[in-house]
Formats: structure tokens, C-alpha cells, sequence
């Protein structure tokens, strides 16, 4: 079983380096649904530490998304708006134990990630 996870491992650290940046963007959008659908999860079940471990992991990709912004474009900073308001309402969501802004950043990543796959689709990017 330990090897089967080597190789996964393995295929994830590939799968990352060899991706296009486009790739690479669409996996964070990716990660921040799957990190926050834990930490939702985590939240009804009452398990508030893996809640905050998987709330600041979203956290950590809105960071990222931020961070790699750039800025001498207008839509930039347009997006590092939206960033900075669904990293507020995770911050907000953890400290309370909000469901409700949990779901309200939830559905503004989303929305961003189908909007970004649509981009790569339209442009035949990969």
C-alpha cells in the first residue's frame, strides 16, 4: 500500500512540474474546491481542527492566486479584489464557524475555476 502511495506521490510532483501554467492555475482552482468541500465537511461534522487545517489550505492557494498576479493588467486588479474578499470570508467562515461564508467563498472559486476552464477551452489551452 506504501508503494501505491510512493507512485501517486510520484505522478502528482510530474503532473506538476510538467504542466503549462494555464494547467497549473486550473489545478489550484482545483485544490481550493476540493480543500474547501473538506473543510465544509469537517465544519458539520464538528471536527473544527481538520476544519482550520483545510480552510487554511484554501487560504493558502487565494494567496498563491494572488501573488502571481499581474498587475500592469486592469482585469488583475479586478481579480486580486475577488481574492481579497473570498480570503476574508475564509478567514471569517474559520474564526466563526460560518457554513455560510464557507459556501459563499466556495461558490466564487468555483465560479472562477469553470470560468477559467472555459478560457483554456476557448483558447485550445492545456
Amino acid at each position: 500500500m506504501a508503494q501505491m502511495h510512493n507512485v501517486a506521490d510520484m505522478y502528482l510532483q510530474n503532473s506538476v512540474k510538467t504542466a503549462s501554467p494555464a494547467k497549473l492555475t486550473l489545478m489550484l482552482y482545483d485544490g481550493a474546491v476540493k480543500f474547501g468541500n473538506i473543510a465544509l465537511e469537517a465544519m458539520q461534522e464538528r471536527k473544527f481542527e481538520k476544519k482550520n487545517t483545510y480552510i487554511q489550505k484554501v487560504q493558502n492557494i487565494i494567496v498563491e492566486l494572488r501573488v502571481t498576479l499581474d498587475m500592469k493588467y486592469p482585469v488583475a486588479q479586478e481579480f486580486d479584489a475577488v481574492y481579497d474578499y473570498i480570503y476574508r470570508r475564509l478567514v471569517e467562515s474559520n474564526m466563526r464557524n460560518d457554513e455560510e461564508a464557507l459556501l459563499e467563498a466556495m461558490k466564487h472559486i468555483k465560479k472562477m475555476r469553470d470560468t477559467w476552464k472555459e478560457v483554456m477551452r476557448i483558447n485550445n489551452v492545456s
